[in-house]
């Protein structure tokens, strides 16, 4: 049995914590970090498109303009998905793999749980309410799309019943 947890900062202890207690022992655990291009790109183009015409490496203040930010906001979230990875292994405290993937978020996890048993994600969108607000678009295309079966997880207590969004409307024709 092959069992994909999404890590993501925020909400993976409790899917950390439904992994030990829902995969049978012996079961092959993936931890999954996923991250994502908008940060890196944006630095990316601000640089080429703003900031990078004309000033040759080691020519400005600091010697530095000729540095392009976006490769360092890349290593900065590779050691910054490490971490949270070796984090969440630790708290499995079982063997488990560790894959950090690039890309869109909700696409790198529907193919990484091709061939998956269970897929485990947490709600990240309103957590104070039931519903379906209670997703993240991202997450919601996850649910919908997933090749597998999906664990979908509360990172702290569930919301009261009473916190339902009430039904639509009765239309009488």
């Amino acid at each position: 049995m092959t069992v994909i947890v999404w890590i993501v900062e925020g909400t993976w202890p409790a899917c950390v914590d439904a992994a030990r207690r829902h995969a049978p022992e012996g079961a092959e655990i993936v931890l999954l970090h996923v991250t994502g291009p908008d940060v890196p790109a944006a630095a990316h183009g601000a640089y080429a498109g703003l900031l990078g015409r004309g000033h040759s490496r080691g020519h400005g203040p600091g010697e530095g303009w000729g540095s392009d930010p976006g490769t360092r906001l890349e290593d900065l979230a590779a050691t910054s998905a490490d971490a949270l990875l070796r984090t969440a292994a630790a708290r499995l405290a079982r063997p488990c793999a560790r894959q950090e993937r690039p890309g869109r978020p909700e696409r790198a996890v529907v193919a990484a749980a091709d061939g998956a048993d269970l897929l485990i994600l947490a709600r990240d969108g309103d957590r104070r309410h039931l519903g379906p607000h209670s997703l993240s678009p991202a997450s919601r295309f996850v649910v919908d799309h997933a090749p597998c079966p999906v664990l979908l997880v509360w990172p702290e207590p569930a919301p009261d019943i009473g916190t339902m969004p009430p039904p639509p409307p009765h239309d009488p024709a």
